[in-house]
């Protein structure tokens, strides 16, 4: 397969994925060959609550290991749209509920930290899930998302949409559509096959066929039923998420943006450090398959 190299050229993890302790998380990384870093918490506390000086050090300690820093993996717009309103909730990653009020004010310091720590791009979401949001909601989240957009470009920033399945764009179709209503350069999808699966939706060709061309990055992990037909999380490779085939795809693609490892794989009586590690085992070996098709 054409390319493989460059997915290793382009390819990091989420920090907190590895360990709490950033040091920690940072030598690994560099001791696996990865080229970049995503900052969602450090020490426990969500990325947003670093101070400047701390953000400068992570930074500092990033480049001595020839790693930077890739994105914001912020919470934002994790929240109500309407607190009045039922809505489903999922992880905050070590982030109270705030109102959509104080998200802005979330955004615009997840902003500040970028320049900080060197990047441009922030993750962020769609408003915690209400029933049929799409039809009922579209125009009250896209108008939120669209604001928010404005302020990104403003200050040179590129906003990632994740497809979430706890938030109202909980899949690719709707993420899709959320980001082509905004129609700003400064909003693209941020595509996890991997959530996509455990929303019980197939990833591939189904999901990917619905943002292809609109993704600037892509988490990457796996996921497989138990015996109860409910999704757990697995070693890259060991899965449902077909990587080998959406692999092929993003280059036929043209795809050029990061690839991050988040996989949520911590093995019985392990870490998430010994986790990650499998995970990362796993997606050299099929990577390293691919690259040997070519041959």
């Amino acid at each position: 397969m054409d390319g493989v190299e460059s997915i290793h050229d382009r390819l990091g993890v989420i920090t907190d994925e590895v360990s709490s302790d950033i040091v920690a998380a940072l030598d690994f990384a560099a001791a696996k060959g990865l080229k970049h870093v995503e900052i969602r918490t450090v020490d426990g506390r969500n990325v947003l609550a670093l101070s400047n000086e701390e953000a400068d050090h992570i930074r500092a300690e990033a480049e001595r290991r020839g790693l930077y820093v890739s994105c914001i993996a912020s919470p934002v717009f994790k929240c109500a749209l309407d607190a009045s309103r039922q809505v489903a909730e999922g992880d905050r990653f070590n982030q109270e509920e705030r109102s959509v009020h104080e998200h802005f004010s979330m955004l615009e310091r997840a902003m500040e930290l970028g320049e900080r720590l060197g990047t441009n791009r922030i993750r962020i979401f769609s408003f915690w899930r209400e029933g049929e949001p799409i039809v009922r909601f579209e125009a009250e989240i896209v108008r939120q998302l669209t604001r928010a957009a404005r302020l990104a470009e403003a200050r040179g920033m590129l906003l990632l949409l994740e497809n979430e399945p706890s938030c109202n764009g909980g899949f690719a179709e709707e993420v899709a559509r959320l980001v082509r209503a905004a129609a700003s350069p400064a909003l693209r999808v941020l595509w996890d096959p991997g959530n996509e699966q455990y929303g019980n939706r197939p990833c591939f060709p189904d999901g990917y066929a619905a943002v292809r061309g609109m993704l600037a990055h892509v988490h990457l992990k796996d996921v497989q039923p138990d015996a109860e037909g409910k999704p757990r999380a697995v070693p890259i490779g060991s899965g449902s998420v077909p990587y080998a085939k959406q692999f092929r795809a993003l280059q036929d693609d043209g795809y050029t943006g990061l690839f991050t490892v988040e996989t949520h794989f911590v093995p019985k009586g392990g870490t998430a450090m010994e986790g990650t590690a499998m995970s990362l085992d796993g997606l050299f070996a099929l990577l390293d398959q691919l690259h040997s098709e070519t041959r």
